[in-house]
C-alpha cells in the first residue's frame, strides 16, 4: 500500500471488511482523452444520422448555398425538427446512458480503462449519472458545441480527488482500473479444482434482491471466485471479491446492513439462494 501512495495519486476507500482498498485516480491525461474519444463519437453519430435524414427526406443538399445556415433553411421542416431532437438526445443521453448501463464507462473510457465510480467504492446508479453528465455544460465552459472544459480542468486540479463540478456534485471519482492489483479471471479460474463454492467462511451476509434477473453465467464467475479464493493473498482475495461482486450488484441492486457486510460474504448468500431457488 505504502509504495502505491509514494508512486501515483491513489484514492483510499475502506470496505465494509474494514480493510483499506486502493484505486489509483484517472489521469487529466487520460480523462482528457477519454471524453475526446467519446465526442469524437457523439459528432460522427450526429453526422450519420443528419446525412441519413437528408438523403431520406428527398432533399437535394448540392442544391443550396454552402453555408450551414443557408442548408437548414432549405431543409424541410419535420427534417429538421428530427435532427434537432436527435442531436439533444445524442449530447445529453450519451454520457448518461453510457455510464448507466456499463457501469460507470463510456466507449472512451473503456478503452483508456478508466471507470467512474461512488466516493464509497460502489457501482454508480442512474441517479450519479444523471447528477454528474447534466453538470458537464458547465464544466465544459466556455465551449459547448466544441468543449473546452476549462472549468472542469481548474476544478480537477484544485480537488483533492481530482473532480470535476459534476463529480463534486454527484459524489463520484473517476478511477483507473488497477489490472496488475489481481490476477485475470482467465488466470485464476484457469484450473480444474475441487468444488468449494458453497463453504461459507464469512458471517452470513443478507440481502434484499430479486435475483431472477442473473444469468448461470454470471453465478458461474461467482462459484469460480469463491472456488479459488485460497490460491489467492488476503489482498488479492478482497480485490477480487469487489470485482466479482461490483456489476452483479450494479444489476441486481441489493439493499444491505452496512455494518454486516463483506463482498465475500454476499457472493456466498448469492450462490447458495441462485441454487436454492432453482432447486426448488
Amino acid at each position: 500500500m505504502s509504495q502505491i501512495i509514494e508512486t501515483e495519486e491513489t484514492l483510499i476507500i475502506e470496505t465494509p471488511e474494514r480493510v483499506p482498498l486502493a484505486f489509483a485516480l484517472a489521469s487529466i491525461g487520460n480523462r482528457f482523452l477519454a471524453v475526446a474519444i467519446d465526442h469524437f463519437i457523439q459528432y460522427f453519430s450526429i453526422f450519420i444520422v443528419a446525412w441519413a435524414l437528408i438523403s431520406l427526406s428527398g432533399f437535394d443538399a448540392n442544391s443550396a448555398e454552402s453555408t450551414a445556415s443557408e442548408l437548414f433553411q432549405e431543409m424541410p421542416k419535420w427534417t429538421l425538427a428530427i435532427l434537432i431532437v436527435v442531436i439533444f438526445l445524442i449530447f445529453a443521453g450519451y454520457f448518461i446512458l453510457f455510464e448507466w448501463f456499463w457501469n460507470g464507462q463510456t466507449p472512451g473510457k473503456r478503452l483508456l480503462k478508466l471507470r467512474v465510480i461512488r466516493e464509497d467504492g460502489r457501482p454508480i446508479t442512474f441517479w450519479e449519472a444523471l447528477a454528474r453528465n447534466l453538470l458537464r455544460i458547465f464544466d465544459a465552459v466556455p465551449g459547448f458545441i466544441i468543449p473546452v472544459y476549462s472549468v472542469g480542468l481548474i476544478t480537477i486540479f484544485a480537488s483533492r480527488r481530482d473532480q470535476r463540478i459534476g463529480d463534486i456534485f454527484a459524489g463520484t471519482v473517476v478511477v483507473r482500473e488497477r489490472l496488475d492489483e489481481a490476477p485475470t479471471f482467465a488466470e485464476t479460474f484457469s484450473n480444474p479444482v475441487s468444488d468449494a463454492a458453497f463453504r461459507r467462511v464469512q458471517k452470513q451476509t443478507n440481502f434484499q434482491a430479486n435475483i431472477d434477473s442473473l444469468t448461470e453465467g454470471e453465478i458461474e464467475v461467482a462459484e469460480s471466485f469463491l472456488r479459488r479464493r485460497w490460491d489467492l493473498t488476503d489482498r488479492q482475495r478482497l480485490w477480487m471479491a469487489w470485482r466479482v461482486a461490483l456489476p452483479i450488484m450494479y444489476k441486481i441492486k441489493p439493499s444491505y446492513d452496512l455494518q454486516n457486510f463483506t463482498y465475500e460474504g454476499f457472493l456466498e448468500e448469492l450462490v447458495h439462494r441462485f441454487h436454492l431457488r432453482h432447486r426448488l
